[in-house]
């Protein structure tokens, strides 16, 4: 038997904040080495943390990562032990995403990275080149001061693999793996055994299983030993990386780590018998064939065991039933850590949130709560940087700490209800309830005063004084009148969140959280620099539908039963007055419902759908509730104000990614915010498509002999006349 103890690990780094993440590879290392593991693998970049972005361009980053990597090598952190470090590498005049692998305080080799992420979030051709060379290792020469320090001074550079005295080692990096063409097919009919995979993942909703996916598929039938190590956290941007690191063994998995985590630092081990893997191997007919006529791949000979013999003390791993989360506990744990870092990371003293009583507000504040709860699990069960960080931001004394999730929401989250004349009873009392079941320090403030005062400063300057559209008021009227609440709903919560802290005598701020959701975001239903404009906003990148879930799940499993009233209750802003004949909705002002927004995202961004090509596969989807005409007018009403509203996507407040629509145009999806909003060409095929299929439906009903073909609209929302007035769709 081979026997070998691995450790991967799901690391909290931050990006370009070198002290923090050289702290937590040294933790790793020292919890790796005390467990008795002979290789240890972290995430992609973890030097320098993965979401440098520019920071990578700048020659002073790669020399920070050089001057960590040699005080790791300096110590005695690599004695007996094989450590994959990942950090950015200039060689020649190209940067390169690589991973070094080292032992006993040697550089064994510099993998570089050879297909790299270049699409949705990821954008690594913008800052390094992918390595090409895979017919042979070239000869590094390390930096002067490396090579020196090091007494080395030139390393194997390039694709290959490690061949120890008991087996063979080679990387594999994130992106790597998803390509048609993976490297570790070619690498195990070479003999490789162990696959290390340094990954910098992120969340997103339903994504995991396809990430799982493929490392059993990697291994299910070529054999092997498959590591994975991913961040976990936020490193500094709108990611949050979901960590999950892990070690699957001949399609099984057998160590995985958590998915959302407080931690900085988390430890997966995994003991194996690489006779298992030789064993499959062999008995495999096919494998067997292919490896005998494989192309040869670079390797780097080290003359040195990482197994041990038969031995008792050492049992070896089972596989295990993989964890899963559903959807609902990925919107309660992913957004609640990734406001965890950033609130412990900024220097702000807590959260302020303007609580409408509605569905997207309560859904963030449910998130918090869930945050508050997690922190106070993570240091019941030990966890001493969750609880000096907690200590820290709720101001406690006396070694006093968080013990109860409401106390501490008490201290560090900041609610405000900021109702009007056009506010009802229940959205008021809806959140006062929640408030109070989630802890936070609750306000009820009236902004009447102040959009009066408005009101009468623009009737000084014009003479003239706007009325509601239900008032006898025209639709520009009506949306003047709905933006100065929204807006001035804005200047409050951050008037609040820079002097409450002053009030209650704490130093910092409070960071203003937003909560419009992608779908809004989609369709553009929102106030630029109304209550969407915040700090950030965890629920940004999730749609509606899966937020009303949500809060049916949270409503049992967070313990704030009131959340079910909220998700119950029909969507609306409220900004307009209140009638026994009108009730304002938001599906009524959009013009569509929050399923058909789902519909439209997906197929704009996940299918790469135009104007027409939208049109069509919708034809194929409604085609049993909507003529053709009808789909069309939909999906014309819906890129109109989609366009309209790009722009507001500019200064949309920076989001947590959670759904592969999502609209923001940070990084994630990138069009103009500037559009001829009539489509004149695309809108003009639909037209003629529109006749076409008119035209034999016409033939269609003749040829059925006299019989009626009746093809009847949905019972959806009717699509509103253009310049009827949208609440907030205007600047």
């Amino acid at each position: 038997m081979r026997l070998l103890k691995v450790a991967t690990c799901n690391l909290n780094q931050w990006a370009m904040d070198f002290d923090c993440n050289l702290k937590h590879i040294k933790e790793s290392i020292a919890e790796a080495k005390a467990a008795g593991a002979k290789i240890r693998l972290g995430p992609e970049l973890e030097i320098t943390g993965y979401g440098c972005e520019d920071h990578f361009l700048e020659l002073d980053t790669v020399a920070h990562a050089w001057d960590c990597l040699k005080e790791l090598l300096l110590g005695d952190w690599t004695d007996g032990i094989l450590c994959s470090f990942g950090m950015p590498v200039i060689k020649d005049s190209e940067r390169y995403n690589c991973q070094v692998l080292c032992l006993n305080r040697k550089i064994i080799m510099i993998r570089p990275k050879m297909w790299l992420a270049n699409d949705g979030n990821y954008r690594e051709l913008r800052w390094f080149t992918a390595w090409k060379q895979k017919e042979h290792l070239e000869d590094f020469h390390l930096p002067s001061e490396i090579s020196y320090a090091l007494s080395q001074t030139t390393v194997p550079f390039g694709y290959g693999y490690v061949q120890f005295l008991d087996t063979a080692v080679a990387a594999e990096v994130c992106e790597e793996l998803f390509t048609p063409l993976p490297p570790h097919a070619e690498l195990a009919l070479n003999g490789v055994e162990v696959f290390m995979n340094a990954s910098g993942s992120h969340h997103q909703l339903r994504k995991l299983d396809l990430r799982l996916r493929a490392f059993i598929s990697a291994t299910h039938t070529r054999g092997g030993v498959y590591m994975y190590s991913n961040h976990q956290g936020c490193d500094g941007g709108r990611l949050y990386y979901d960590g999950c690191s892990c070690v699957v063994v001949n399609g099984d998995m057998v160590a995985q780590g958590s998915q959302f985590s407080p931690k900085d630092v988390e430890m997966v081990f995994a003991q194996i018998d690489l006779d298992a893997v030789a064993s499959l191997r062999s008995s495999v007919s096919s494998f067997q064939e292919q490896a005998s006529c494989k192309a040869k791949v670079s390797k780097v000979f080290v003359p040195y065991k990482l197994c041990q013999s038969f031995n008792l003390q050492m049992s070896l791993s089972s596989p295990l039933k993989i964890k899963y989360h559903s959807p609902e506990e990925e919107i309660a744990l992913g957004p609640a850590c990734w406001l965890w870092d950033y609130l412990r990371r900024s220097g702000a003293s807590g959260f302020l949130l303007p609580l409408s009583g509605g569905a997207d507000s309560s859904s963030v504040a449910a998130i918090v709560g869930s945050m508050c709860q997690l922190v106070v699990k993570e240091i019941a069960n030990g966890d001493e940087q969750v609880k000096a960080d907690a200590i820290r931001i709720g101001h406690y004394t006396d070694d006093q700490f968080p013990t109860d999730s409401k106390e501490f929401a008490k201290r560090i989250f900041y609610t405000v209800f900021m109702g009007s004349e056009n506010s009802s009873e229940a959205t008021t009392t809806r959140a006062k309830v929640l408030a109070d079941e989630i802890g936070s320090w609750h306000l009820n403030v009236s902004i009447d005063g102040v959009v009066s005062s408005l009101i009468s400063l623009f009737q000084t300057l014009t003479g003239k004084r706007p009325r509601y559209k239900v008032d006898g008021g025209s639709n520009i009227e009506n949306l003047g009148l709905q933006n100065i609440q929204a807006r001035v709903r804005m200047v409050l919560a951050f008037m609040l969140a820079s002097l409450l802290p002053w009030v209650h005598n704490k130093p910092g701020f409070y960071l203003v959280l937003g909560s419009s959701n992608v779908d809004e975001g989609l369709r553009g239903y929102l106030t630029k620099y109304d209550c969407s404009s915040a700090d950030i906003n965890p629920i940004g990148s999730i749609s509606k539908m899966d937020l009303r879930t949500f809060l049916k799940w949270a409503a049992i499993h967070l313990g704030y039963s009131s959340l079910a009233e909220i998700e119950a209750a029909p969507p609306t802003a409220e900004l307009e007055p209140i009638r026994s004949n009108y009730s304002q909705l938001d599906e009524v002002d959009m013009g569509m419902t929050y399923d058909e927004l789902s519909v439209y995202g997906r197929l704009r961004k996940i299918f790469r759908c135009g104007p027409v090509s939208m049109f069509k596969n919708l034809c194929y989807k409604w085609g049993t509730k909507l003529t053709p005409a009808e789909v069309a007018d939909k999906v014309k009403y819906f890129f109109k104000y989609y366009s309209i509203n790009r722009h507001k996507m500019t200064v949309l407040t920076p989001s947590y990614h959670a759904e592969s629509y999502s609209p923001e145009d940070n990084r994630f999806d990138l069009r103009q915010f500037l559009y001829n909003v009539r489509w004149p060409y695309q809108f003009r095929k639909i037209d003629e498509l529109v006749n076409e299929l008119d035209g034999d439906r016409v033939a269609i009903t003749k040829s059925t002999e006299g019989e009626k073909v009746n093809v009847t609209a949905d019972g959806g929302m009717g699509v509103v006349a253009a310049g009827s007035g949208d609440p907030r769709a205007g600047f």
